[in-house]
């Protein structure tokens, strides 16, 4: 409840209006048995036709009183409610943007999305529910037991038997239905994380025709989840018929009792009349009020859900108060670079690597698999932080920079091109929003993507479905340079972005890009040797270390890893021509 009650006190003038509408409604249905108990006593049985329409006048005042505090009520509180979640979510958005792959990795993507989703809702539904009966419940049952009290004190003791059924009835339900919230909430990520698998997988599920295994698999998850939410329910379900019988045995029990006042004259029919009522709303409320508390245990799963998102630890400090601008432009420096994934500081994937690059330059990195080569070049913009030694941009530590100013050097083409819903030319000017169609049209001839753009009939303005997933993997590639050349960082980093490439096109795409990053630094992680030969500087690595550097020509000369390498896929490449 603290936690919600951080965003809803930030708007006292609804939460106002919100206690207004609850008084105006409580007053109302608390005046209305009194108004009767009086029509039936002055006028009903004493025959007084006067008396009956005034207190028939006086309940239509009431229940006018009633429908503005109804609507006063059900507006602020869903103003309320709505306003809140429009925070919540949006601060949990800002905060999954600091986050590293470190932090995505540690909760899992599936789960982040569930609890943007489904764990906000739960919120939702819990604070409105709080806002319109937990104001009006409260005060409907202590002015019920006022009420109570005042009109027949004798029969008083009657609710008092019924008051603690009630609250055994309650606890039980709260308990028991804790750990079940737990295991739904964890088994709806599993369900969340199949759906993702799945509509991200379909070409190779349906490659090795495993669309019975991912049913099974899900309808197991599914099954596991129906189980669950109906053990839940079913606990939920016990608490309005016992609440019901308790109340319909406890009117019974008042009517057996008041026979003899009502024989003697000491009670009135009227009085007897609104003693039911009171008693009702008293017991009624208390149902409504227990109904939060049914509600409370998943309310409490999620919302810590949530708050694990929140205050979970930034790994990147995004060093708001950096350095924002430099002198140089374009320099590069790894000073004694030791990187280990979190977690696993005993075991390095990177080893003591140091090297220097300039504006012009393109350093190229080349390895078996697991080498370190992407590991490398993520370090550069700070998705993860080195362990030890030091990256230097332009002379200052990247530790050192405001990280997005850091970012903003960097034209990043990752190993899987991603690409955003949209038009193209949305997803080209990702990197420089004013950028001109010029600017696009330029970029897109030298990423070799300019043909098929405009052989489509809206050219840039064609609609990208998620993901690029209209598109082939090459043309997405190509976009993804094309829009690394639109933004014309200091410092492009391609991580095996040409994979999806024909050699010719591939040959093409680098000599073209020459044209736009003489003034900057070129680092290139290249699986075929063929895209890396007329680089300046050739990093070989192996296992995290450097075992050898130089250009092409130096390291078929010296380097027994890369001549390996490159006799491999150049033999290859020469038997397949023939």
């Amino acid at each position: 409840m603290g936690y919600i009650w951080s965003y809803i006190k930030k708007y006292p003038k609804w939460l106002f209006l919100d206690l207004l509408g609850a008084l105006l409604f409580v007053v109302v249905n608390l005046g209305m048995p009194t108004m009767l108990a009086r029509m039936i006593d002055q006028g009903v049985t004493k025959g007084d036709a006067k008396a009956i329409y005034f207190w028939a006048g006086m309940m239509a005042i009431i229940v006018v009183l009633g429908i503005i505090g109804r609507v006063t009520l059900s507006y602020a509180s869903g103003r309320l409610t709505s306003t809140m979640i429009r925070d919540m979510r949006n601060d949990m958005y800002t905060k999954l943007q600091q986050y590293s792959h470190h932090e995505y990795e540690k909760i899992g993507v599936p789960s982040l999305v569930t609890r943007m989703t489904s764990d906000a809702f739960v919120l939702m539904q819990f604070t409105e529910q709080v806002l319109r009966m937990g104001v009006v419940t409260p005060l409907m049952i202590i002015f019920s037991i006022v009420m109570i009290l005042v009109t027949s004190p004798f029969l008083a003791w009657v609710v008092a038997v019924a008051i603690p059924f009630l609250i055994w009835v309650v606890a039980y339900v709260a308990i028991k239905t804790r750990p079940l919230s737990e295991k739904q909430q964890a088994l709806l990520d599993k369900i969340n994380q199949y759906v993702r698998e799945n509509l991200t997988g379909l070409r190779v599920i349906r490659a090795f025709a495993r669309e019975d295994f991912q049913e099974e698999r899900f309808d197991t998850a599914n099954v596991e989840y129906t189980k669950t939410s109906n053990r839940l329910f079913k606990l939920t379900g016990l608490t309005e018929p016992l609440f019901v019988q308790i109340i319909v045995a406890m009117i019974i029990a008042i009517v057996w009792f008041a026979l003899k006042p009502l024989g003697s004259g000491s009670l009135q029919i009227g009085d007897l009349v609104a003693f039911i009522e009171y008693s009702f709303h008293a017991l009624f409320s208390f149902l409504l009020f227990a109904n939060l508390f049914t509600m409370y245990p998943r309310m409490a799963v999620s919302s810590s859900r949530i708050q694990e998102v929140m205050a979970m630890p930034i790994s990147i400090d995004p060093n708001e108060n950096g350095v924002t601008e430099t002198k140089e432009r374009g320099y590069l420096e790894f000073d004694n670079v030791t990187f280990a994934y979190p977690g696993e500081t005993e075991s390095p994937v990177l080893h003591s690597i140091s090297f220097k690059a300039s504006p012009g330059e393109t350093i190229a990195f080349i390895g078996s698999t697991g080498s370190g080569k992407s590991s490398l070049v993520n370090l550069i913009p700070r998705f993860y932080d080195v362990t030890l030694g030091k990256i230097l941009v332009d002379g200052v530590d990247v530790r050192d920079y405001n990280l997005k100013a850091l970012r903003q050097k960097i034209g990043f083409i990752p190993q899987k091109a991603l690409l955003f819903t949209g038009t193209i030319g949305d997803n080209l000017k990702y990197g420089k929003e004013d950028a001109t169609i010029d600017d696009l049209r330029q970029a897109a001839d030298i990423a070799q993507a300019k043909e098929f753009i405009e052989s489509r009939e809206e050219a840039f303005e064609t609609h990208l479905a998620e993901g690029g997933s209209n598109l082939s993997g090459g043309q997405k590639q190509r976009l993804s340079i094309a829009r690394a050349v639109v933004k014309d960082p200091e410092i492009y980093i391609f991580d095996d972005s040409f994979s999806a490439l024909d050699y010719k096109t591939d040959a093409i795409l680098r000599r073209r890009l020459k044209e736009v990053t003489g003034d900057s630094t070129v680092l290139i992680v290249a699986q075929r040797v063929g895209t890396i030969m007329d680089a300046d500087q050739i990093i070989v690595l192996d296992e995290g270390e450097i075992v050898g550097r130089g250009t092409h020509d130096e390291l078929m000369k010296s380097n027994a890893i890369y001549r390996e390498i490159a006799n491999s896929q150049l033999n290859q490449s020469a038997t397949t021509e023939e």
